[in-house]
């Protein structure tokens, strides 16, 4: 569409200057209709004075016209061209000329007058199409001040009234991307009335950014028709029936919570039935799972109307003195707020169908949820085997505010078409208030509307008038349609109002006087409905008592049920996680090495390159020295080892994810898990190929965009589908993640006790004082102990075969259950030639040197490396660290032949390994205690550790630090 937009721009300039010549200019004072039928009201003035109105002149007459010199010549030259071979000009020309070479009035073909006319209509038409939501009704409320365009105005194109009843030949379909319905001829008041229709009623379409005619084309085909939004009796009745469901929830929770916070829906009710119509036609359409994510505005209207929660279990959550259920190990969490919960649904379809819905959890941090929705889709459609994302949809309902402001919600927007991201489009949902807690759009946004955003995105957005119950079922479907049918983002914008403050008890009167002086005043939805229903004859009074009756009888039964409802055993882990324990339940520590020879296997087909593969050649040196190493069992380093960690997970059946920016090659250029052929360009992932028929998806290792909150968000969700899964997410540099503050702190740190939500994902972050300066140095790790909760006061269970220390601490894939993980991962390690393993230390053979008297696993706490016994008294000082630090110290005491000191890595700082930690003490009874570390006192792990080694010291009666 580039070619129209940039033609159509100069057409513009070229008209306004035409009927605006001989020194007048031509300014809109207002945009009400006028008498006559299809005109503005408009008034010319000179630059002085008023002036006559300038009378209209044929274009072919004037001088200085965008047909005249370059534009004229510009269009023979086409016409040329064409008649030499249609091919040679766009489609859209091809059709021009092909339908006015048939139907022109001379025989000569395309006469210059008819041309121009044509051009002209052409240009009014596509007026409409890119502004006509200007003119569109949009606003309930009426108060917003708008411009309509003076090219809406037949007017400004050169037409007069006298034109209204003149037959203009518009050839077929797509001649001027207008639909005709292949009539040949239409009166210039048809097109008008047309037009109006289609783009100046309740809806309002901007879809003429999206660079694809096809697209543009499939829109028009829906929105120009004579009635798009013609619905029969038994439709109107069903909208009228989820309509009156949706108002009276609000109302009755109005009346029997008069001072609870609940943040209602009242003023933007039609999104219910809106909602439902959009389910239903996915569900036509071959949808069968969406995952929903919305804010706290109107959550509970869409819980016990759209999910089905239990309304008596609505209810209850209102009540201070609700009954609970008393069992014991079940986990019940912290809770959150009752406008925080998710929950699930397989809800039945008009069409009877049944589609599961999936609403997630979230915070009070608007917008946080958006990436986690993603994430959670595309790990259904992985595990479903949705490959063209047709079965699985995401669905994000935003707030007015928060969709322009929320950074967050371009990192989504920005992840749609992403290979390793992509979900297949979403559809958005804006609830749009026109009010942002107490900020009014002009201060809340630069752009016109709050959705433009996505126009970035090439994302159609139908802005539509909350208050018309009809239309905005109308695009909620259509959002369906487009979305399953082009599978690309699109957005739905309810123009609306909050009927009272923020929230119930907030008073809107402080900031917006003059809106809510309107609001008082302004019937509901529902009464604009009934109201419309009774005036057609659909319905009678009597039909809208009885389904009132109805209604207030099933809330009434299910407020009184609420008072002796007691909660079921949370069901707060999906059939995916059967099995899974909660923090209640004990679960045993596996072993992890692996068999040899397996080792050795995965080992070989992860450092093989193809034969006819033309790798860089220090790229070639890396891999055939992995080769070496697994040939020698000898000097494995930490890439290879994550590799092998990988490939095995993988022979086991488990699904291995590792994204985030430069993961591919490595921040340090140490992983090449993905390498570039170096003539053709081609790729080859060597952990493809682990197994033979092995799934490309099963080992995805992807460059995200340049993204924290939007990308660790994604990788979230995508961790909490299903627990068989490694799920990583790899910082650049350690202090990046700081960029996504938020999920750190409202969903990995809190989740699993706020909403009963476990999740395995795995944090990657390069940490180290490596002299690259102080942001490139450390990833912060006090902030991630300190939100750990664990009381440094108390020692836990610590017998192997009763500890549940990690279950109950808010911070591991061989066991039954799932947290996250945080890794302090390290830059100078990764080469350093004291930090490799033998292969025999991976290995589950008993007497190797990964194997002690408890297996082959993760070693909490290493020992100092020196052969000593389980008591020595000469051992002066007891020096405790983790991570890169050791090296440093080893050096150091080696250069110094300190045998006196013993040096031991906490490798698990939390939780933090009690009785390791007393067994080295016992070790060295006469040492003093240091804690050693790189970072300042105020960083790193020290004030974790402080607390914990002093009450595991106390009885010695000394200071250890």
């Amino acid at each position: 569409m580039a070619w129209f937009r940039a033609g159509y721009s100069a057409a513009r300039i070229a008209i306004r200057k035409t009927l605006c010549h001989s020194g007048s200019y031509m300014t809109r004072i207002q945009g009400l209709p006028s008498h006559n039928r299809s005109f503005h009201r408009t008034i010319f003035r000179s630059k002085a004075q008023a002036s006559a109105i300038p009378q209209f002149m044929p274009l072919s007459k004037l001088t200085d016209n965008f047909l005249d010199a370059t534009s004229s010549v510009y269009l023979e030259e086409l016409q040329k061209a064409w008649e030499s071979d249609p091919n040679n000009v766009d489609e859209s020309w091809d059709n021009f000329f092909k339908n006015f070479a048939g139907q022109s009035v001379t025989s000569a073909g395309i006469s210059g007058q008819t041309i121009q006319e044509s051009m002209r209509l052409l240009l009014l038409v596509k007026a409409y199409q890119v502004n006509g939501h200007m003119k569109a009704s949009l606003d309930p409320l009426d108060l917003e001040e708008r411009e309509i365009p003076d090219d809406l105005d037949p007017a400004f194109h050169g037409f007069t009234e006298a034109d209204l009843d003149r037959e203009f030949f518009i050839g077929v379909w797509n001649m001027y991307g207008f639909l005709s319905e292949n009539r040949p001829v239409m009166t210039l008041q048809s097109i008008l009335t047309r037009l109006q229709q289609a783009y100046s009623g309740h809806v309002g379409y901007e879809y003429m950014h999206i660079d694809d005619s096809a697209k543009c084309n499939w829109l028009r085909d829906k929105i120009e028709t004579p009635t798009p939004m013609t619905y029969n009796k038994e439709r109107r009745d069903v909208f009228l029936n989820r309509l009156t469901w949706s108002t009276y929830f609000e109302n009755f929770l109005a009346t029997k919570m008069k001072a609870a916070k609940r943040f209602g829906l009242e003023g933007g009710e039609t999104l219910i039935p809106g909602m439902k119509e959009m389910f239903d036609r996915a569900s036509d359409l071959g949808v069968e799972n969406i995952v929903v994510g919305m804010p706290h505005r109107g959550r509970l209207n869409v819980l016990g109307n759209v999910f089905r929660k239990p309304l008596a279990q609505i209810f209850s959550e209102f009540d201070k003195n609700a009954k609970s259920l008393d069992e014991v190990g079940l986990y019940t969490g912290t809770g959150d707020v009752k406008y925080h919960l998710g929950t699930s649904y397989d809800r039945p379809t008009r069409a009877g169908r049944r589609i599961h819905l999936s609403l997630v959890a979230n915070p009070s941090h608007l917008e946080a949820v958006d990436p986690v929705v993603l994430g959670k889709t595309r790990a259904k459609q992985y595990y479903t085997n949705d490959a063209d994302r047709s079965r699985n949809m995401a669905v994000l309902i935003h707030g007015d505010g928060s969709f322009a402001g929320q950074g967050v919600v371009y990192e989504t927007l920005h992840l749609s078409a992403l290979p390793n991201y992509t979900t297949g489009g979403t559809i958005h949902i804006v609830v749009n208030n026109q009010v942002a807690f107490t900020t009014d759009p002009r201060s809340g946004r630069s752009s016109q509307y709050c959705t433009d955003a996505a126009k970035a995105l090439n994302a159609p957005i139908f802005h539509v008038n909350g208050d018309d119950i009809e239309a905005v079922a109308y695009v909620c479907e259509l959002a369906a349609e487009w979305r399953q049918t082009f599978h690309s983002d699109v957005v739905v914008d309810i123009i609306c109002y909050r009927r009272f403050g923020h929230n119930e008890v907030d008073e809107p009167f402080f900031t917006q006087p003059k809106m809510y002086k309107v609001i008082q005043k302004h019937p509901s939805s529902l009464e604009i409905y009934q109201n419309k229903l009774l005036e057609s004859g659909d319905i009678t009074q009597e039909d809208i008592d009885r389904i009132h009756r109805k209604v207030n009888t099933i809330l009434n039964e299910e407020y009184s049920n609420s008072k002796d409802y007691v909660p079921k055993r949370s069901d707060w882990l999906s059939s995916h996680w059967s099995g899974f324990k909660s923090p209640e339940q004990l679960s045993r520590i596996r072993n992890t090495g692996v068999n040899l020879d397996v080792l050795k296997k995965v080992g070989k087909a992860i450092t093989v390159l193809p034969d006819d593969f033309k790798p860089h050649k220090q790229v070639k040196k890396i891999y055939d020295d992995r080769a070496q190493m697994i040939e020698t069992g000898e000097g494995i380093d930490w890439a290879l080892a994550e590799g092998l960690a990988f490939a095995t997970l993988l022979l086991e059946g488990n699904h291995v994810r590792l994204s985030g920016q430069d993961v591919e090659r490595g921040t340090f250029s140490h992983r090449h898990a993905m390498v570039h052929d170096q003539e053709s360009g081609k790729q080859y992932c060597p952990l493809d190929h682990v197994m033979m028929g092995q799934n490309e998806e099963m080992f995805t290792v992807s460059n995200s965009s340049l993204s924290e909150f939007g990308v660790l968000g994604f990788e979230l969700g995508y961790s909490m589908e299903n627990p068989n899964a490694l799920v990583m997410w790899e910082a650049q540099f350690g202090d990046f993640s700081n960029g996504a503050q938020v999920m750190f702190d409202q969903f990995l740190s809190g989740g699993e006790s706020k909403w009963l939500r476990q999740s395995g994902l795995v944090v990657l972050l390069p940490h180290g004082y490596d002299g690259q300066g102080p942001e490139h140095s450390s990833a912060r790790l006090e902030r991630f102990l300190q939100m750990s909760d664990s009381d440094p006061y108390v020692v836990p269970e610590m017998d192997s075969s009763l500890r549940k220390q990690i279950q109950e601490c808010n911070w591991q894939i061989h066991r039954d259950f799932r947290k996250p993980l945080v890794v302090m991962s390290p830059k100078n390690l990764l080469r350093h030639k004291s930090c490799k393993s033998n292969l025999c230390e991976f290995d589950d053979v008993q007497g190797h040197p990964g194997f002690d008297k408890q297996g082959t696993r993760f070693k909490r706490l290493i020992r100092d490396q020196n052969d000593h016994s389980d008591l020595e008294e000469g051992i002066r000082r007891l020096v405790l660290c983790s991570g890169k630090v050791y090296y440093e110290l080893e050096e150091e005491r080696n250069r110094l032949s300190e045998k006196d000191v013993a040096i031991c890595r906490v490798e698990q700082l939390c939780p933090f390994p009690y009785d390791l930690v007393q067994r080295e003490l016992k070790r060295y009874p006469n040492a003093e205690i240091v804690w050693c570390q790189e970072e300042p006192m105020n960083m790193g792990a020290y004030s974790y550790i402080a607390p914990r080694l002093i009450h595991n010291h106390e009885n010695h009666g000394e200071r250890i630090f």
